[in-house]
């Protein structure tokens, strides 16, 4: 097996850092969470979680100000807004749920309920896995760094026949 390891001292060719800055405490997870779950406004963000006034707003306006929330103006009450999540904000889902899986897998034991399913077939989602380009699921010992110049492009498909 390949030793996997990136260069670890050189934090500014690393992404984590900024991820973490943004969303690396359990307020923010549990707010986006909320929001995911069809919860837009402040007062029921306040009421649903559990979370002191302060750190909501602190909370909202570092989502909104990295461009995971948006502050929408509620079109019955202008003086009310709704936080909706933006495109960016949705493409957290997959790490919500694969944090969510792992938390059942290792955790204390929990089984989440309910539990997120398909809603054309009603089977609940697969497991959050690592794929490579062509679909394969992924383990550690497929797992290889390299320079991003290194990396050939991937051959083009076959051609079909023509049925």
């Amino acid at each position: 097996m390949e030793k996997l390891q990136e260069p670890l001292a050189d934090i500014a060719q690393c992404s984590l850092p900024v991820a973490l800055e943004v969303m690396g405490e359990r307020w923010s997870f549990m707010i986006l969470r909320a929001a995911f779950n069809g919860i837009y406004h402040f007062e029921e963000f306040l009421t649903q979680l559990g979370i002191a006034r302060n750190i909501l707003s602190n909370r909202l306006s570092r989502l909104v100000d990295h461009g995971i929330l948006a502050r929408i103006p509620c079109s019955d009450d202008r003086r009310r807004v709704e936080y909706r999540l933006t495109p960016k904000g949705f493409d957290l889902l997959p790490a919500m749920l694969a944090l969510r899986q792992w938390g059942e897998k290792w955790g204390a034991g929990i089984s989440c309920n309910p539990v997120l399913c398909d809603a054309r077939d009603g089977q609940p989602i697969a497991p959050i896995v690592l794929r490579a380009h062509d679909g394969r699921p992924l383990g550690p010992a497929d797992l290889a760094w390299r320079r991003r110049e290194e990396i050939a492009p991937p051959a083009p498909a076959p051609a079909k026949e023509p049925a």
